[in-house]
């Protein structure tokens, strides 16, 4: 549902001007140009108070603090905009040098982790404020409804894998097992071996991506492949980043499945793109070579990247979107919001490339390898969780889910976890 607004952002600068078009693409609201129609105005107050925190924010009802029912006018706080575009330009990781051993910003920079907020979509919590503010003043004014998704869908999702294991299985297998005998998980273990030993005379890798694709075929789910397209050395491969070449016939067979069963293919971008985007051009014209795929989207392989650098070289290389927004090491709302955001600007707000951003909600990595927790169906109760809480804002929920995930690479009972997880987010009706 969506009331018809217009916004008066003359006195407001750029950041705050930014966060007031997020919150109202994020409500549904339709912004009108005509300056004499009898709407529902949008303002912004000239304060220039400090950035309050999210829980202050959430207190004071968001900065929606002036509501004039007789004039039509809502006006939304300064301060709590700039704390909304801080949070959903990812401010804070922008302006820091911290890097972890892969090169990433670390989780514990992140403002909303900061916070205690990452699990909670708190961008669409100050969207959902203003909507309402919106109604009661809108009156006799006009009321439109829109829909947020097709086909009167009131939520989405969408399914992703990345493809970081085509060949040599049981090199990938043996260091699995070494994770699992260093967190104590020796039953585990025992389980994979035994696994492992029974799938020697076959591929146990092309076969988990069959069963992703049989899963998703009976649910009528198309999801995304991102695939490794750089050239690997022994380095690469010692550093877990390139893996397979993209020519060789293993991998050349699993794209051929993937695209015969209309999914789409991105590219997983090699850890030496990261800033480059000669390296993201390059990456991006072998997958349009091997696979056909018009290569719009793109994920960093172990989510590598620096927010900012990154995204303007992904939009330099030509790419439209990039899914890489999430935590390696947990699952919530990096960007505190549950939907495709048009850019990620600079800290002025306003260099905005031509790139939308994807946020990855949540990731069975995260979990298992992070946070020691090897049980797959603890996994799915996550996502599901994550899942309700985008159900509640109707906004997106994008999960990740790798297809090594197979009893004989070392984790049993994966397989039932991944159908369960497609069975239980299609009962809640989302658009795919």
């Amino acid at each position: 549902a969506a009331s018809v607004i217009r916004l008066e952002l003359a006195g407001a600068g750029p950041e705050e001007a930014w966060a007031a078009q997020r919150l109202v693409d994020l409500a549904a609201l339709l912004p009108v140009e005509d300056r004499t129609a009898d709407v529902v105005t949008l303002g912004v107050s000239a304060g220039r108070g400090s950035v309050p925190s999210v829980a202050a924010a959430r207190a004071a009802g968001w900065g929606v603090f002036d509501v004039d029912e007789a004039a039509g006018r809502v006006t939304l706080d300064a301060a709590v905009l700039r704390l909304v575009a801080r949070v959903a330009s990812a401010a804070v990781e922008q302006e820091s040098d911290a890097a972890d051993r892969h090169g990433r910003v670390p989780s514990a920079i992140n403002q909303l982790v900061r916070e205690g907020e990452e699990r909670r979509p708190v961008v669409h919590e100050a969207a959902a404020a203003l909507d309402a503010a919106v109604r009661r003043t809108a009156g006799a004014r006009p009321v439109r409804y829109l829909a947020r998704w097709p086909d009167g869908r009131t939520w989405a999702a969408a399914i992703t894998h990345d493809l970081d294991v085509v060949a040599g299985w049981p090199a990938f297998a043996a260091l699995r097992w070494l994770e699992l005998a260093r967190g104590g998980h020796v039953r585990l273990a025992a389980r994979a071996l035994g696994s492992a030993a029974r799938a020697t005379l076959g591929d146990p890798v092309l076969a988990g991506v069959d069963q992703i694709l049989a899963t998703e075929h009976r649910h009528d789910v198309r999801a995304t492949w991102f695939v490794l397209c750089g050239t690997p050395t022994v380095r690469t491969i010692r550093a877990g980043d390139l893996t397979y070449r993209p020519e060789s016939p293993a991998a050349r067979r699993i794209f051929g499945r993937i695209a015969d069963a209309g999914h789409e293919i991105g590219l997983h971008g090699s850890f030496a793109t990261c800033v480059d985007s000669a390296r993201f051009r390059a990456e991006r014209e072998r997958l349009v070579e091997l696979t056909g795929s018009p290569g719009h989207g793109v994920r960093q392989h172990f989510l590598r990247m620096r927010p900012g650098p990154t995204q303007r070289a992904m939009g330099a290389a030509g790419f439209r979107y990039d899914a890489t927004f999430g935590f390696p090491d947990r699952n919530g709302f990096r960007l505190g919001a549950a939907d495709v955001m048009p850019d990620l600007p600079d800290a002025t707000h306003t260099a905005a490339h031509p790139l939308a951003l994807v946020p990855l909600v949540w990731m069975d990595r995260a979990l298992s390898k992070y946070r020691g927790v090897e049980r797959p169906d603890a996994w799915i109760d996550d996502a599901l969780a994550l899942a309700a809480s985008v159900r509640e804002v109707g906004g997106l929920w994008t999960g990740l889910w790798h297809p090594n995930l197979t009893p004989a690479l070392g984790f049993p009972g994966a397989p039932t976890a991944f159908a369960r997880l497609i069975a239980d987010l299609l009962a809640d009706r989302p658009f795919v």
